[in-house]
């Protein structure tokens, strides 16, 4: 079975109503990110008919309000709920987004909102899915917790291949998911991407975000795409054994990631 590291199968519904068929035709697991109620009931109802590990956080853009919002307060709530019901598989996706000055603004808050979630994961002896924009440093501020946490996955790694093997050798169990930006000529992830050991990669589509050039959404099929440009960036062009290779492990990457659900 096929893995998608990241996506929202809620949003993605929302534009592509067939998405859930779609990924049980292409046999794909994914994890699925949520963050509020709506959001967690669509996935966990998608995860009883064909698997899915579950994830749920405030995601750190919500920052742009004040601590204090009713979202985020209801949002931590039910964190707090489905972490204590033992009802998902791991607590994101939450991090830093200082990437314009609205969030800068705000990382005040996204500090505080990122030392609830680790200590809940802590607690709870869960993953944690990062998503970080243009703050890559804030991470190694929290390295010597992060190395307690079973499994760390950065979202859409922006990061260099060069900090990713500092954090491993800091003991950090970290792996680094990939998506859309390497089909996008980014050229800080495909360097990344292109560099980083195997065992420790995840690929992802962030549906129905971060679409690919000409499409209006993401959805499940373009995992294809990842990996095979994934395959192009390591190996060469051409390469199918190696696209099926480069696909079997970072499966199996997932499944390390999400042993808890995904049994």
């Amino acid at each position: 079975m096929a893995s998608d590291a990241h996506a929202h199968p809620f949003y993605l519904s929302k534009v592509y109503g067939d998405a859930e068929a779609e990924r049980r035709r292409l046999n794909i697991v994914c994890a699925g990110s949520a963050w509020n109620n709506e959001d967690f009931l669509y996935n966990e109802n998608a995860a009883a008919a064909f698997p899915m590990a579950l994830c749920f956080a405030v995601h750190p853009q919500l920052s742009a309000f004040s601590a204090n919002s009713s979202d985020i307060q209801n949002s931590l709530s039910l964190l707090y709920q489905l972490t204590a019901e033992n009802r998902i598989d791991a607590v994101g996706e939450t991090g830093f987004d200082l990437f314009n000055g609205e969030f800068r603004a705000a990382e005040k808050v996204q500090d505080e909102l990122f030392e609830q979630h680790l200590c809940v994961a802590l607690k709870y002896d869960l993953p944690l899915v990062l998503h970080l924009r243009r703050a890559m440093q804030k991470i190694f501020l929290h390295t010597h917790r992060l190395k307690k946490i079973p499994a760390l996955v950065f979202h859409s790694y922006s990061g260099t291949a060069d900090e990713a093997a500092s954090l491993l050798r800091r003991g950090v169990n970290a792996y680094f998911s990939f998506g859309t930006a390497i089909l996008l000529n980014h050229k800080t992830a495909m360097k990344a991407c292109a560099a980083i050991d195997a065992e420790r990669l995840l690929f992802e589509t962030d549906a129905p975000y971060q679409s690919p050039r000409g499409k209006e959404f993401s959805s499940y099929a373009d995992i294809a795409s990842v990996i095979n440009k994934a395959s192009e960036l390591r190996y060469g062009a051409g390469k199918n054994s190696a696209a099926g290779e480069l696909e079997r492990i970072s499966d199996e990457n997932f499944y390390k990631v999400y042993k808890k659900g995904l049994k």
